[in-house]
């Protein structure tokens, strides 16, 4: 039996940081948008993202980080690797996203932003393994450092995949099928080439950083919501004014008194 490359218990916490960036991307989009979307639809499609997401963590360990570490190829190589993976990704989600059902639902952006979460998870994990193992560069290894490291990675990598694929369902909406397909493989393929590259050299992240930052508002704003119906969109940004509302009044209230809601 092959040994593991580092301990067990090391490898559960790096899936399991891995895993975190479900939990962020879920809480703070689609768990707003009950009744507003199939949630059950969506977590179907997160799960076809793990799915996805450990056999192209595979491809990419095997075709670019081994090789990275080995300092066998040039970047121009490795570019090319990650277009095709990136291509492989974005073709599956056109394919999952493109469904006439998925399509007559208008659910493709959230659809989407789930199904990149779930990729991104997987993809995040399985970099943490090799962040937490100690013989894969001369940084590596299981410190406080890397787990802060890891939960950067994780987190930037998942929404970074979630905020492509909200984008890219966003577009079929808009019957616009094969620009999208090529932009988001480029977008893909950098997220691939940086994450991979924050484990030999960590302030690599910075390079993605602010693309996530930046994709988080139009994602909440217009990719996100470009399914809803005007009315239905008024009413969804209408229950998100409201919750901020009702939580700053809970926070602000005195013990004793009930909190007050407008309709």
């Amino acid at each position: 039996m092959a040994d593991a490359p580092i301990e067990m218990w090391e490898m559960q916490l790096a899936f399991a940081i891995g895993l975190l960036g479900i939990y962020v991307g879920w809480r703070g989009t689609i768990a707003r948008m009950t009744g507003f979307y199939d949630l059950s639809g969506a977590a179907k499609s997160m799960l076809f993202g793990i799915v996805s997401g450990v056999l192209a963590a595979s491809a990419i360990d095997a075709l670019i980080l081994a090789e990275v570490r080995n300092q066998s190829q040039n970047i121009i190589s490795l570019s090319s690797i990650a277009f095709m993976i990136a291509l492989a990704e974005s073709s599956f989600v056109l394919f999952l996203l493109g469904k006439t059902r998925t399509v007559g639902l208008r659910a493709c952006a959230p659809y989407g932003w789930t199904l990149g979460l779930g990729f991104g998870a997987m993809r995040s994990a399985h970099l943490n393994v090799r962040l937490f193992d100690p013989v894969v560069w001369e940084g590596t290894g299981f410190n406080a450092q890397n787990i802060a490291l890891a939960c950067l990675l994780t987190i930037t990598t998942c929404m970074a995949h979630a905020s492509i694929g909200s984008w890219q369902g966003s577009r079929i909406l808009d019957n616009q099928r094969f620009r999208p397909l090529v932009y988001a493989s480029f977008a893909r393929m950098a997220v691939i080439l940086v994450t991979v590259l924050s484990v030999f050299f960590p302030l690599t992240i910075a390079l993605l950083a602010p693309f996530v930052v930046w994709s988080w508002f139009p994602a909440q704003e217009s990719w996100l919501p470009s399914g809803m119906t005007p009315a239905a969109r008024q009413a969804y940004r209408r229950t998100l004014r409201q919750s901020v509302l009702n939580r700053s009044r809970a926070q602000t209230r005195i013990r004793g008194e009930t909190v007050e809601s407008e309709e």
